[in-house]
């Protein structure tokens, strides 16, 4: 008789929250890693099908950085949903008017498009500044090396 692998409970999975410095970071490689960290693939008791992962703290989101041309060709756009409703703006726009914005919807687009990923996606808290309202839950600092740069 062959053993079962046990699957991971809500008692044995524990998440931890992680505090991740953004400044000065490639903004593709940053939401690579938080992607990660919210999908739980950093953990050995990973189930592709359950919410495994952790919770993300990102600070300092006005400060990540994009390469090239980026800046001023990235173009992000939304749609009200009425005939011609559809705004674009460019990364600098969206930096200067909702940061957070910027690295919510990097990390969106690397988690799984179904209910999973929506579940997932509410683990993710984007902050402009260098404050954020979670100390209670005594969250570590986590280092991400994106390569940083020297400036553009």
């Amino acid at each position: 008789m062959t053993t079962k692998t046990p699957l991971p409970t809500q008692e044995t999975i524990e998440p931890k929250w992680y505090v991740i410095d953004a400044t000065d970071q490639r903004l593709g490689r940053l939401a690579s890693e938080i992607a990660k960290i919210l999908r739980g693939k950093n953990k050995p008791i990973f189930t592709p099908h359950m919410d495994t992962g952790d919770f993300a703290i990102v600070i300092n989101a006005e400060k990540v950085i994009v390469t090239g041309k980026k800046p001023k060709q990235k173009v992000y756009r939304r749609h009200s949903g009425r005939p011609g409703g559809m705004k674009t703006e460019t990364f600098e726009q969206l930096q200067q008017r909702i940061p957070e914005r910027i690295i919510e919807t990097a990390v969106k687009g690397m988690l799984p498009k179904n209910s999973l990923g929506r579940k997932l996606f509410t683990k993710l808290k984007v902050y402009a500044g260098s404050t954020h309202p979670h100390q209670a839950q005594k969250p570590e600092e986590l280092k991400i090396n994106t390569i940083p740069t020297g400036g553009n």
